[in-house]
């Protein structure tokens, strides 16, 4: 595959932000295969925001001949009180994260952090030598890749999280770390510090981060990415998140109480589901409807489907009930192998899942 096609399939949506791309077609020109790695959290039911996405841009990197790795974070997943700070659940739910992976996207690697760091004295020695070149109010800038803020209160290892994930970027040996745009701070770490570690820069990719269902956050700050953080899907708030589990009825339910205005298609949630989801798998996208209503219409690409939204051609609920028949089809295979993977699912029961 030549370098420009490997180029588009990393720039494909639903990437954002490339660091930088005359450094990633430097990367290509001299690695044929390079490494990558997008670390994951281990706590609740995975859902379209962090793990279709994440799987869909994995699947883009495995095309371009990446070799592509995911991280499954225990160490950093305890650090940051999953499952109540139970290490043993954390593990176990582990084990379903893996095998979703391994289903979505046939190629992927599966590292996990505990046997990353097992008996490594020189990854806790580059901790410290990185940790020289941060200060405290440097790593109380990063918190939000954990999903904290810096005026909360935290304990003491949480502040080792920062330089734990960029470290890791080393560790794993990864040249490209991909993350959403939350984890945007942790790659800028990385490429400020490398250097003076004597390390190579890593090209970073970020990728969109999709909203919840609900009515979007309203932040006093202007920086829009505070408020795109602020209202991404999380399983933390069930209410806005469809998780590859959801029967079709059940998504159609979650749509119904959606945030949709009409005509709005600006932190529209449900038109976001359909721009980064439904057409990353598909060429076409109906909107099946009774003729009383104007009949049936079938869209090519997403920009034809906002501008008939915007000028009120269609109906709320119109799109809510087609979105929800097309994300059921999406997932479909999924909810099918884990009906037949039940024993994975058991960790969850009655487990409060927290931010």
């Amino acid at each position: 595959m030549d370098i420009e096609t490997k180029i588009d399939l990393i720039k494909r949506p639903p990437t954002e932000e490339i660091l930088v791309e005359e450094e990633l077609r430097e990367l290509l020109e001299t690695n044929e295969h390079p490494q990558h790695y997008q670390g994951f959290e281990i706590s609740g039911l995975l859902h379209l925001g962090n793990f279709i996405i994440s799987g869909f841009k994995i699947n883009d990197f495995i095309k371009a001949g990446v070799k592509c790795q995911a991280y499954l974070a225990d160490w950093h997943s305890f650090i940051n009180n999953k499952f109540g700070g139970d290490w043993n659940k954390i593990l176990i739910a582990a084990k379903y994260y893996e095998e979703a992976f391994k289903f979505f996207c046939p190629g992927v690697k599966i590292v996990i952090g505990s046997d990353l760091y097992h008996n490594n004295d020189e990854y806790w020695k580059r901790i410290m030598r990185f940790s020289k070149h941060m200060t405290l109010k440097r790593t109380l800038r990063c918190m939000t890749i954990m999903g904290r803020n810096e005026n909360e209160k935290l304990d003491l290892s949480q502040y080792f999280y920062p330089p734990m994930q960029a470290v890791d970027v080393k560790e794993i040996g990864a040249d490209m770390p991909h993350g959403g745009m939350d984890q945007r701070k942790a790659h800028v770490l990385a490429r400020e510090i490398f250097p003076k570690m004597g390390w190579k820069k890593p090209v970073a990719v970020h990728h969109h981060l999709l909203m919840g269902i609900a009515e979007p956050m309203k932040l006093t700050s202007k920086d829009k990415l505070e408020q795109v953080i602020a209202s991404k899907m999380s399983k933390s708030k069930p209410w806005t998140a469809i998780f590859i589990h959801d029967t079709e009825e059940e998504i159609k339910k979650k749509l119904q109480k959606a945030w949709c205005p009409e005509k709005q298609t600006e932190m529209n949630p449900v038109l976001e589901i359909v721009k980064h989801v439904i057409f990353h798998e598909k060429k076409t996208f109906e909107i099946e409807r009774d003729t009383k209503f104007g009949g049936s219409m079938t869209f090519n690409n997403y920009e034809k489907l906002e501008k008939s939204y915007r000028k009120g051609e269609i109906h709320p609920k119109d799109l809510k009930d087609n979105v929800a028949r097309e994300i059921s089809d999406i997932i479909d295979p999924l909810r099918k192998h884990f009906k037949k993977k039940s024993e994975l699912l058991k960790v969850f029961k009655d487990v409060e899942i927290t931010r």
